[in-house]
């Protein structure tokens, strides 16, 4: 089976150092409005058995002149991290029962 490939980002730390990651997923709460995107450290999830360490972010699209840019923002309530686990759980076992086929 071929390799699907990953959308991947780049987001630079407080330090300006960048750091590569792959999408995993994104997803729309409609009720609120925002979007939301879970990454990896890119190149982690080549070994299935280890546990991943994944990231969220809340996110908006700026339309650009030329391109459509992304701002980044933390997610900082209980509430947001509870959703955002809960699709993480149900991301993670949907490719769990993809893999089984």
């Amino acid at each position: 089976m071929a390799e699907e490939e990953k959308e991947r980002i780049v987001i630079p730390d407080e330090d300006g150092n960048e750091h590569l990651f792959d999408m995993l997923f994104t997803f729309d709460v409609d009720d609120t409005g925002y979007s939301y995107m879970v990454l990896t450290a890119a190149g982690e999830q080549e070994n299935e058995e280890e546990e991943v360490e994944v990231f969220a972010f809340r996110y908006e699209e700026v339309e650009g002149d030329e391109d459509s840019e992304l701002s980044l923002f933390p997610i900082e309530t209980d509430e947001e991290w509870n959703m955002v686990e809960e699709m993480v759980e149900t991301f993670s076992s949907g490719e769990e029962e993809g893999e089984e086929e």
